[in-house]
């Protein structure tokens, strides 16, 4: 009985073991079946997540959220500054992003003008799809090789100063509902010379005419001259090419009114038999005018297109990022210049309008243009600014230092030629036309200045 126990014992644990042992040889079958099957399907991605070392926060400088005290501890002046950065830079992209976006790259070679086929001067103006219709005629690429001649520099210089004006024409011109395209006629009138004067006395960035300059709503009197605000100035244009169009119904014509005047467009159309495009009445219209149109279309053309001709822009002489203040009070710009620290030729470029650098805020409100580095700073110093009223405009406060300064002073006043120096810069210092100096002078030439020549200037 004893020995049958054993043999029965002994039977159940070799059973317990040789499952044990069944089980341990199954288990990795199953992995290695798992592995083999993971190992030839070519679909499956595998993701390998690597360490990667913590970085120690205290040490990287964090942005200040919203609402904390850390981006306030700017003074006004760093910020100033950083707003005039960030302005420039916003400028300068939106003008290479134009030409990159707007303006397709033309991969024929260009080599000179003259190899140029008609055709692609062609496909360009019509790629620059505009309400104002910009045809191509010989004519017309008469206009494009001199905007386009690198001898002259035109639109390198041009392209500069567009980066200062042009961002606020645009602007006017939209308001108006007019086609942005518009913004080269200035480039015709006066080169983007805001403080440019013709032979006739037309000035300003629009060369307006002083009684069509009141017509429109520009003060134009012995202190200010608003022809010469580039903004006041660009309104009154549109609101003139607004009433062109509305006339005539077409842009080109209403771009040629805006040159010799409605009367002789509308005789040109009458003598042409009742055409009703610009070239149907070209023969009739006035010498000027037959190329100011064609020159308009070609400095849209330059403009547009100035990459394909290897033309790069003249950096600006002008301050891109400006701001405007109110000013209530008659003020002289010498005294912001003396207390900003700030030369008053710059505030001269950016306020042209102010004929004796006076601004004749007795009445009603003017607007000062400044850097935009110096707006909180002449804020902050504007008491000061106002102090300096009887230093620099006592002739005017006191209306009996007016008749003693008169008496004292003669009609001109004598300027020293010196290196360097052309009739241009003398007549752009003292606000005169050069014409003016050449008549004053004698002088015939307007190139053959010499160095230590005396010229009279007649006061403004």
């Amino acid at each position: 009985m004893k020995t049958a126990l054993r043999y029965a014992l002994l039977l159940t644990l070799l059973s317990i073991f040789c499952l044990d042992a069944s089980a341990a040889r199954k288990r990795p079958r199953k992995r290695a079946k798992k592995n083999a099957a993971e190992a030839v399907a070519p679909d499956t991605v595998v993701y390998i997540i690597k360490y990667v070392q913590p970085v120690d926060t205290a040490e990287v400088p964090q942005r200040p959220k919203f609402g904390e005290r850390g981006c306030t501890d700017y003074s006004p002046e760093v910020r100033d500054s950083l707003l005039s950065g960030w302005y420039r830079r916003n400028v300068v992209a939106s003008y290479d992003d134009f030409f990159d976006r707007y303006v397709s790259e033309d991969t024929t070679a260009n080599g000179s003008d003259d190899a140029t086929p008609d055709s692609v001067y062609a496909r360009r103006l019509q790629q620059l799809v505009s309400p104002v219709q910009l045809p191509y005629n010989p004519i017309v690429r008469g206009y494009i090789a001199r905007y386009t001649n690198p001898r002259y520099g035109t639109i390198s210089r041009i392209l500069g100063l567009s980066q200062y004006y042009f961002p606020l024409i645009e602007e006017e011109l939209i308001k108006a509902g007019l086609p942005v395209e518009l913004r080269a006629l200035p480039i015709i009138e006066s080169a983007l010379n805001p403080t440019a004067v013709s032979r006739m006395g037309a000035a300003g960035l629009w060369q307006f005419m002083p009684s069509t300059g009141k017509l429109y709503g520009l003060e134009v009197n012995s202190l200010i001259d608003e022809r010469y605000d580039p903004v006041l100035a660009t309104r009154a244009a549109c609101r003139y090419l607004k009433d062109m169009y509305a006339v005539f119904g077409d842009w080109m014509l209403a771009i040629a009114s805006y040159n010799c005047g409605p009367g002789n467009v509308n005789k040109a159309i009458a003598r042409s038999g009742g055409g009703k495009t610009f070239w149907e009445i070209y023969d009739y219209l006035p010498r000027e005018t037959r190329g100011y149109v064609p020159a308009f279309i070609g400095a849209s053309y330059a403009y547009a297109y100035h990459k394909q001709h290897g033309i790069e822009l003249t950096e600006p002489p002008l301050p891109l990022a400006v701001d405007t203040i109110r000013v209530t009070k008659l003020m002289h710009l010498g005294q912001v210049a003396s207390t900003l620290d700030l030369p008053i030729e710059v505030l001269r470029q950016l306020n042209p309008q102010y004929r004796l650098d006076i601004i004749p805020a007795t009445g009603k409100h003017y607007t000062l243009v400044l850097p935009q580095e110096y707006a909180c700073r002449y804020i902050a110093c504007e008491e000061e600014i106002q102090r300096k009223d009887s230093l620099y405009l006592k002739e005017y406060i006191n209306p009996v230092n007016v008749a003693k300064k008169r008496a004292a002073t003669s009609s001109y006043l004598t300027h020293t030629v010196k290196r360097g120096e052309t009739l241009g810069y003398i007549a752009r210092k003292y606000r005169v036309s050069q014409q003016t100096i050449m008549r004053d002078n004698r002088i015939r030439n307007a190139n053959r200045l010499s160095i230590g020549q005396k010229l009279k200037i007649r006061r403004r």
